[in-house]
């Protein structure tokens, strides 16, 4: 797992609620187009869920 992937996780898990893209972006200082190609990644690997429409929570 890439350090960036990591900090898209951690940064989802310290929010303790669902997150969008763009609050993700601000709060790790990732580019928001970095952070939707991630989060798309991520999703496929099961590690993060949708739990409404572009909203996104970590996968204990």
């Amino acid at each position: 797992m890439s350090d960036m992937e990591m900090t898209i996780l951690s940064t989802m898990q310290k929010a303790g609620k669902p997150v969008k893209a763009g609050e993700i972006a601000e709060m790790s200082g990732i580019p928001k187009d970095q952070v939707v190609k991630i989060i798309t990644k991520l999703k496929k690997q099961g590690k993060i869920a949708s739990p409404k429409a572009c909203f996104y929570v970590a996968v204990n």
